[in-house]
Formats: C-alpha cells, sequence, structure tokens
C-alpha cells in the first residue's frame, strides 16, 4: 500500500522482522519528526552508545522484552514500557538473550513542542466514510 493524498502519506513497511529496521522519515516525508521502528533478534544489541545534539526520542516497546541504558543507568523494558530520554542522554537497547524486542523510536527536536492533542485537535462535523454508510 502507497498511497498520497494533499494532506497525508500512507505507506506499508512490509515484514519489519525481515528487515530489522525501518525509518520513516523520507518514506513518509517528515517535516517535524523521525520515527523508526526496529526489531532486535535474541540477545542482539545496538552496538554503540548514542546522544543527539537536538533531538530527544521516545522509545516504545511493542514486543519482547531486552534492557535499556541510559547515562549508565540499566534498567529492564518489555512490551508496553516507554521510555524518552533527553539529547544528551548516553543511551543503548539490547534484546533478552531469549526473545526479540520490537520497538518504535520517535525523535522529535526537544522543548519544540508548543501544542498537542488537547490544544491543537480540531473535531470536524464531518463523517468518515464507513460511519455514513452504516447510517450512524
Amino acid at each position: 500500500m502507497n498511497t498520497t493524498g494533499k494532506h497525508y502519506k500512507a505507506t506499508s513497511i512490509g515484514d519489519i522482522q525481515a528487515k530489522g529496521r525501518v525509518t520513516l522519515h523520507n518514506e513518509l516525508a517528515l517535516t517535524g519528526s523521525e520515527l523508526s521502528i526496529n526489531e532486535l533478534p535474541p540477545g542482539v544489541s545496538v552496538p554503540f552508545l548514542h546522544s543527539h545534539k537536538r533531538n530527544e526520542e521516545v522509545y516504545l516497546v511493542v514486543k519482547g522484552k531486552g534492557r535499556f541504558q541510559v547515562d549508565g543507568d540499566e534498567f529492564e523494558v518489555a512490551e508496553g514500557s516507554v521510555v524518552r530520554v533527553d539529547p544528551a542522554g548516553a543511551r543503548c537497547i539490547t534484546a533478552d538473550s531469549q526473545s526479540p524486542i520490537r520497538y518504535i523510536c520517535i525523535q522529535t527536536e526537544a522543548k519544540s513542542l508548543v501544542q498537542f492533542t488537547e490544544s491543537d485537535g480540531v473535531i470536524l462535523e464531518a463523517k468518515p466514510t464507513w460511519m455514513k454508510q452504516a447510517g450512524a
């Protein structure tokens, strides 16, 4: 699935397990964030600590378990764990020795958010086409 409209772009990333990592900045023409979907096999780690110059990161574990390290602090993560790291935080993630770990990483410029859902969202009067078809 690849489709583009005036105000959107949609794509399919395919088999993330086979790819291991997919970045969506270019694929979706993102302008305010970077998004990656990642899977590490059992016992495999990102092979380096890293930090950022300006971007904070949010890691959302969607499958499996492993360990996360930030500035020397190490802790367990598992499905449902969410970790936010300041740009300067030295970070790394590893999969548990018995299971893979799949996570989404969202990168945005730190302190750049001026509005969010409650103050930025606009509920429109129009209904989705599936609600019109159902007579709702």
